[in-house]
């Protein structure tokens, strides 16, 4: 990954642009990163893989309060998930 300080980022800015399209790059102030320039493409995945975590979130929140309310599942031990799970594999 490109690092440039913010001064260099406003003088350069046009083909930091253009850089940003094979990778992305990362600003600086006073040697922290700041800010970072990415392409729309990488700016979209970034968008889906956090919509496709939410969504993981949310069913396993879901996941969590039905099998709570099963005593079949509150029974369980340690030893028997380790089993099932190993028999479906």
């Amino acid at each position: 990954m490109i690092v440039v300080t913010s001064v260099e980022a406003q003088s350069r800015f046009g083909e930091l642009i253009d850089r940003a399209q094979r990778e992305p790059i990362e600003i600086t102030r006073r040697g922290r990163p700041v800010a970072y320039v990415v392409s729309e493409h990488d700016l979209r995945e970034l968008g889906d893989v956090r919509r496709r975590r939410e969504e993981a979130v949310r069913w396993y929140a879901s996941y969590r309060r039905a099998t709570a309310a099963s005593p079949e599942a509150a029974a369980l031990t340690d030893e028997d998930i380790d089993r099932l799970v190993h028999e479906l594999r």
